[in-house]
């Protein structure tokens, strides 16, 4: 596998565009489309949130229950299209139709993703204006993918894309992305809008089985604020244009190519977590040599939600009290007196804070200079069996507060 400069347009066959359709305001991109002339195989994930946004609805159907193949995504920025009742959803199709139509394909053949306030309804002029404009400007180049990213953006400071290069059987198959996401970040089926794009050949359930599986160590191990979006989507759109022997099962095939999604997914999960609203670092927690798996993810997700520990490290305070004790109300068992935590950063010398019930001497400034850097490491090693998880998170500064409290502003 190799990583290449890329995002939505790296795969053979897929087209972006994006442009200032108004819905917001005529500042900035508010709109963007992913187009695929063949036909593709779709899978998702969605919010595990009771409350829905339409464009959830509208895609999870789709995606679940109606169509084999998909052509096309279009998202908005500015309007989530959450709790807007029937009348989202008659408007997410208004926006299928207006697309299928230009596109001329079926319009149960277009997803549709929203992000921004929940309640007001869609500002369809400006959607509808914005989808004539997208159409002509879809391209393949490496610039409408990164435009398109910019596009989807909310309160992220910067756009999010990853892509891989690698061979299936003596063919060359990519596969890129980009995601969006700042606030309302939260581990829960899935953590912001997503989009992936891949030439491979693949069946619809092996498609799924393969973003099922990663989903859970990668955008479900992430939390900004705790909070689990109306909105939060994660699609996989793969064309066949790679011209591989299509995979059916769980081979050789499969395993590289889960392998390619799992580190995009991950790529995109770390920066949705470095880039959380106000953060000025990407908190990463590995738990090591835990009894099973499910305790240590449990454990690494409890630390990175901890609003102490998140508190602690935006004031490069090394208080691994903190840590300890949010470990300890995780409602998993472990033995503190057998437990170890070190920091670690890039191009920093390990500190090891905690062992077997007590602190380690260690130097109050080596500390804060090391927890001064762009991401932080903690390491809980509890010193009982084999298993390990990583979650991600950032920490929690004042500009959070300020970035919420005047969000509708």
């Amino acid at each position: 596998m190799k990583i290449i400069d890329g995002g939505v347009t790296s795969a053979k066959g897929f087209q972006a565009a994006s442009c200032a359709a108004g819905i917001k305001s005529q500042d900035r991109p508010d709109i963007a489309m992913v187009y695929s002339a063949k036909p593709c195989t779709v899978a998702g994930t969605f919010t595990s949130n009771v409350v829905k946004a339409a464009p959830v609805l509208w895609d999870r159907k789709i995606v679940r229950e109606d169509a084999e193949k998909v052509h096309a995504v279009v998202v908005n920025t500015g309007i989530a299209n959450a709790g807007t009742g029937s009348e989202g959803l008659r408007l997410c199709r208004e926006t299928a139709q207006k697309t299928a139509e230009a596109l001329g394909i079926d319009e149960r053949q277009v997803l549709i993703g929203s992000t921004g306030v929940i309640g007001p309804q869609l500002n369809m002029p400006a959607i509808l204006n914005g989808i004539e404009k997208l159409v002509p400007g879809l391209s393949e180049s490496r610039e409408a993918a990164r435009l398109a990213a910019e596009a989807i953006m909310t309160t992220d400071t910067h756009p999010k894309e990853c892509a891989v290069e690698f061979d299936v059987a003596g063919k060359t198959v990519r596969l890129g992305g980009m995601a969006k996401g700042s606030g309302m970040i939260h581990p829960n089926m899935c953590t912001m809008l997503g989009y992936i794009t891949t030439d491979i050949s693949i069946s619809k359930d092996m498609l799924q089985k393969a973003l099922s599986d990663v989903v859970a160590d990668t955008f479900n191990m992430i939390s900004v604020d705790g909070d689990t979006s109306t909105n939060d989507t994660l699609i996989v759109m793969a064309n066949g244009e790679a011209e591989n022997t299509e995979i059916r099962s769980e081979d050789g095939d499969y395993a590289i190519f889960k392998e390619a999604l799992f580190h995009v997914t991950r790529e995109l999960a770390r920066m949705l977590a470095g880039d959380g609203e106000g953060s000025t670092k990407l908190l990463t927690c590995n738990v090591i040599n835990a009894s099973d798996k499910n305790k240590a993810k449990i454990l690494a997700k409890s630390v990175i939600t901890s609003t102490l520990t998140k508190a602690a490290m935006y004031g490069n305070d090394a208080n691994w009290g903190r840590i300890l004790c949010a470990m300890g109300y995780s409602g998993v068992q472990f033995d503190p007196e057998l437990l170890d935590i070190y920091f670690d950063a890039e191009g920093c010398k390990r500190i090891h804070i905690y062992h077997d019930g007590e602190t380690v001497p260690y130097s109050e400034d080596e500390a804060t200079a090391l927890l001064k850097h762009e991401e932080v490491i903690i390491t809980a090693d509890l010193k009982e069996g084999t298993a390990e998880s990583t979650a991600w998170g950032c920490d929690l500064t004042h500009e959070y507060v300020s970035i919420n409290a005047d969000y509708r502003s």
